[in-house]
């Protein structure tokens, strides 16, 4: 366990001196969320009775912005870089288990820069932009054991991704492809109560509803703290499934790799 957990150390103090790409994408973020704070106030403003408030949908977005770098954007461009070159041959070779110390990459790449963009974020939009406060002490505690729990789904999403390199190399179908999925089916895109009622049920049966959609709305209340522990099941058994997916492609493709030029 040692390694690993130097693995993702090392990586996230790494990662922690991109400032200046932190502010950068902290500003981003906070130009994307005025749009979408417009469209959804035109949209109150025009319809009418929904499940949930406009301060709610506003504190949602916000949250979206604040956590942005928990959801999957793209491979690892070093994991990328080894498989189009072929050494990570020599990772395989290593006395560690490969899957975990991609595992580990994993995370450090989903706290590090989320940590940079988030603290600024909850401070401007909670003091300045409508992002409400936890309605309750229970509901915070629950958003942070969600959190935890969308942290180690999204890491497991994203390792499998990389699993995925060893079989189509290059990677860009699915590093284009499952960003698209997951911002959509997740809640970042529209908070999944605003979906039809038909498709509630299915979506809330996929693992993206518990990245975004589930620990934000522990976080508001909209889902009582009485809760909490169905959503953390619900992320067990998903993280649980696509660990237990992700070593078997990798079992398999170690069996089956070869590497070009010598």
């Amino acid at each position: 366990m040692r390694p690993y957990w130097s693995i993702l150390s090392g990586r996230f103090r790494t990662l922690l001196q991109y400032r200046a790409a932190a502010a950068a994408g902290f500003g981003t973020q906070l130009f994307w969320g005025f749009i979408r704070v417009m469209i959804f106030e035109a949209f109150y403003r025009s319809g009418g009775p929904q499940p949930m408030t406009y301060p709610q949908v506003v504190t949602y977005i916000w949250l979206g912005q604040a956590m942005l770098g928990m959801l999957l954007f793209g491979a690892d461009r070093d994991v990328q870089g080894m498989v189009r070159t072929g050494s990570v041959a020599y990772e395989l070779l290593r006395p560690l288990d490969l899957y975990s110390l991609w595992f580990a990459r994993a995370v450090a790449l989903r706290t590090a820069p989320t940590l940079l963009r988030a603290v600024p974020m909850f401070l401007v939009a909670g003091l300045f932009l409508g992002l409400q406060a936890p309605p309750s002490w229970a509901a915070g505690a629950g958003w942070v054991a969600a959190t935890l729990g969308a942290l180690a789904l999204s890491s497991a999403l994203w390792t499998l991704m990389s699993v995925t390199l060893l079989w189509t190399i290059s990677g860009e179908g699915v590093a284009r492809f499952m960003p698209a999925l997951i911002y959509t089916l997740s809640g970042m895109l529209v908070p999944i109560p605003l979906f039809p009622e038909w498709a509630q049920p299915v979506l809330k049966a996929l693992p993206f509803h518990a990245l975004v959609d589930a620990p934000f709305r522990l976080y508001m209340g909209h889902i009582p703290p009485g809760e909490m522990a169905g959503v953390l099941a619900h992320q067990l058994a998903w993280t649980v499934a696509l660990v237990l997916l992700g070593r078997w492609l990798l079992a398999r493709a170690a069996q089956r790799l070869v590497v070009q030029g010598g």
